[in-house]
């Protein structure tokens, strides 16, 4: 890969990655780090209605299912850029080929070429369905 096209999807994977972790901190400082008399706006940790401790419980745990997934995402877009450092950016983790440029171009933090991904999928759904 030329220099110029690596530049760019370093530019992309660095820009994706300032926006996780702003997203990432939004999530720990609104829901994470809110007590539960802040989020429901009472000076007691009872309320008048249970719905409402539900609520609470639902709106955290969707924070955090959020967070995760951002999490895992920043993880992979730091192999990307670890990848860029050591020279093997754009060539597939198992089987060493090239990953094409509309690949990239789609998920630019992407390990796999596509008939590797399309091998794991196919493992993975035959995990699940023999589960």
């Amino acid at each position: 890969m030329d220099a110029k096209l690596l530049k760019k999807f370093e530019g992309l994977l660095l820009a994706k990655r300032k926006q996780l972790l702003e997203s990432i901190g939004h999530y720990e400082d609104a829901l994470m780090n809110s007590s539960l008399k802040d989020s429901i706006g009472t000076l007691s940790s009872y309320t008048n209605h249970m719905a409402d401790l539900g609520t609470d419980a639902q709106e955290r745990e969707k924070a955090y299912h959020f967070a995760s997934k951002e999490g895992r995402l920043l993880y992979h877009i730091d192999e990307a850029l670890r990848r860029m450092q050591n020279g093997t950016y754009g060539r597939c983790v198992q089987c060493g080929e090239e990953i094409s440029l509309e690949r990239l171009e789609a998920v630019p933090h992407a390990r796999l070429c596509i008939k590797c991904k399309q091998r794991e999928e196919e493992k993975k759904r035959e995990l699940e369905s023999s589960a």
